[in-house]
């Protein structure tokens, strides 16, 4: 662990290139000003050339949310990062075809909101999971997008009222229907890593709702965001940085933050067998006992789950386990904000062979 450097950031942003409010330059002040490390602007099907740059010390990247628009109701997005080329030629076809075309040009894939909901105040806010089963070749998954979840909050005039300008009284977590989902697809062998992303779009007619004119993009870089351990310090050169921190997201070192109640930054999940030791996203084959250790930056609810059940429950900021049993781990945790008990950080597994 000690070799990583945490960074943290926001993977799925839209601009003006598609139906965002704000142009790349704003989105990286934005992002500067809840210092991120990183933002990566997602707009639908277009992937702009000649944007990727440092503001300060936030480095704006450009991928793409692509899906096929002629599809009603529109399901199945995938977060495209590191492709060489714009890749919404292939949204029309098969999708495992356009999987295997980004991995073709050195991108990788998440899905986007595999499981989503609708809200019935308007019909730009209908629900647009992954419908496309099974899917093979995607390096994670989109367990927790805010704007998904905070869309699932307007179910009345009156609620929508109520979240649009108090959104934390609603936020709760990643669905329990996007963990299931994660874990089955865990247990059926794939290695998946956790992303977590604000989907901003900024304040629109999109969701304009109840004189409120929708989230800003502020606001929301201070909600969900995805931390990630690169394997060296970031040098303030693009290409250099770009390449790590895609690979620490291709490789799934990364966990889910909540970083509105508390910064998540700190967070500490690893496992250790004899001198071999692992963090999230990593394998490690057992030489005897295991043991895992979690450190949170405040005190937290730490759920332990292998293989999808959870193992130990404990309050603090530590948890200390130690097992001779292989399997999938992953760590979530929960905390108190505003007298509601909220997710605060999930995390990626730890492979344990």
């Amino acid at each position: 662990m000690d070799t990583y450097r945490e960074y943290v950031g926001n993977p799925h942003i839209h601009s003006v290139y598609s139906d965002g409010a704000a142009t790349h330059r704003e989105i990286a002040a934005a992002a500067a000003a809840a210092n991120l490390n990183f933002v990566i602007v997602t707009d639908h099907n277009i992937r702009p050339t000649g944007i990727e740059a440092y503001h300060g010390r936030t480095l704006l990247l450009v991928g793409e949310e692509v899906h096929n628009v002629y599809r009603q109701p529109s399901s199945s997005h995938v977060l495209v990062y590191g492709a060489a080329q714009e890749l919404s030629p292939y949204s029309f076809g098969n999708v495992q075809t356009l999987i295997r075309t980004v991995q073709a040009r050195g991108g990788f894939c998440y899905l986007a909101h595999p499981v989503d909901r609708a809200s019935p105040l308007k019909a730009d806010w209908r629900a647009m999971p992954w419908v496309d089963w099974p899917v093979q070749g995607i390096a994670g998954l989109e367990i927790w997008d805010y704007m998904s979840e905070f869309k699932s909050l307007l179910w009345s005039r009156p609620a929508a009222a109520i979240y649009v300008r108090y959104p934390a009284w609603g936020i709760r977590g990643p669905y329990k229907a996007t963990l299931r989902l994660w874990d089955e697809l865990l247990g059926n062998g794939q290695r998946l890593g956790a992303l977590g992303g604000a989907n901003a779009h900024g304040p629109s007619l999109k969701w304009r709702v109840a004189g409120h004119p929708g989230l800003s993009y502020a606001y929301l870089f201070r909600c969900v965001n995805t931390h990630i351990l690169t394997r060296s310090v970031l040098s303030g050169e693009v290409e250099a940085d770009k390449a790590l921190i895609y690979e620490a997201l291709r490789a799934g070192r990364t966990w889910v933050g909540y970083d509105l109640p508390h910064p998540t930054h700190g967070f500490r999940f690893i496992a250790r067998s004899g001198a071999a030791q692992a963090t999230v996203g990593e394998e490690l084959r057992r030489l005897g006992a295991i043991n895992i250790e979690v450190d949170l930056p405040a005190p937290g609810e730490i759920h332990l789950l292998r293989d999808g059940k959870r193992i130990l429950q404990v309050r603090g900021t530590q948890l200390r386990y130690t097992s001779a049993e292989p399997g999938i781990h992953r760590v979530e945790v929960y905390c108190r904000f505003r007298g509601r008990k909220v997710g605060w950080i999930f995390s990626s597994p730890i492979y344990i062979i």
